[in-house]
């Protein structure tokens, strides 16, 4: 596949699912940004201008919105990654790693899974941010989100926070918008793992709100046993949309993982120092 044409300076890139807003010809390394559910590659709005100049933000979108709009919406995690596998093929020339937030890092698990499994470059780093690790299906919990009438599915989304009021409170717009998350709920409430669980090689980071009624603090230190590197939680004052309010604490925890996730080249440490290490922080609970 051709390597997207660039741009002229200073013109964000567009190709296909993805959203280069400020291209790097140069770049070290690239980072692959995954939306939540309902949502688009406009979460991260912005994000750019906070990372170091070498690094090169590509911003996704699932069929069905942003860019996508006319496409078809995907119902499952597993045709979803094997849209994006499709996607991201091109872009995997350099070192790169994943974000993702709630659904969205749902996928960038998913995806780096496959990655690994089918041995083709994977990430060197994934964070996962509102989501929870897997975990057996619960029985007898009544409706699931997807099957909330129109009115608890906005009552919902009100109280998670994220959502503009104009799409919960004017009909054309949630006529609209309302098959997206009924969609993508399904999407995440009906996923289980398409593979064995393994410990990843990959280094995981988890990041969440501390008041999140969504994806509690014990479900995120759940992912230590997904990876041989895991890092967090990492938790932050806020809500399931914490991430709108810390993305700069966010985006320098990034930037420190990716760090250490990347080998150091190889040769003689300076004496008394020593290279960077898999440091698996399990009681982490700052909450700046």
């Amino acid at each position: 596949m051709a390597p997207p044409r660039r741009p002229a300076a200073g013109r964000p890139l567009l190709s296909g699912a993805v959203t280069v807003p400020c291209p790097v010809p140069s770049a070290t390394r690239r980072l692959f940004l995954f939306h939540h559910a309902g949502g688009s590659h406009l979460l991260y709005r912005g994000w750019e201008s906070d990372f170091p100049p070498d690094w090169e933000l590509c911003l996704l979108d699932a069929p069905g919105r942003g860019r996508l709009l006319g496409e078809p919406l995907i119902a499952t995690s597993a045709g979803l990654v094997d849209f994006f596998l499709k996607e991201l093929e091109q872009w995997t020339d350099r070192p790169f790693a994943f974000f993702g937030h709630s659904m969205g890092a749902l996928i960038a698990y998913e995806l780096t899974c496959r990655l690994v499994a089918e041995e083709r470059p994977a990430p060197v780093w994934a964070g996962l941010s509102s989501c929870g690790a897997p975990r057996a299906p619960r029985v007898g919990s009544g409706p699931r989100r997807h099957e909330f009438t129109d009115v608890k599915l906005r009552e919902w989304l009100r109280a998670a926070g994220g959502t503009p009021d104009a799409v919960l409170d004017q009909p054309g717009m949630w006529q609209a918008f309302g098959p997206v998350f009924r969609n993508d709920f399904a999407l995440v409430d009906t996923w289980r793992p398409a593979l064995p669980a393994l410990r990843l090689p990959v280094a995981l980071s988890a990041f969440g709100g501390a008041d999140d009624a969504v994806v509690g603090r014990d479900r995120l230190l759940a992912w230590d046993r997904y990876s041989h590197r895991f890092h967090g939680p990492h938790m932050y004052r806020g809500g399931h949309f914490y991430l709108r309010d810390h993305h700069r604490s966010v985006i320098t925890r990034i930037v420190e993982a990716v760090a250490a996730a990347i080998p150091a080249p190889a040769g003689p440490s300076p004496a008394g120092t020593s290279g960077p290490t898999d440091r698996t922080d399990r009681k982490t609970g700052n909450t700046p």
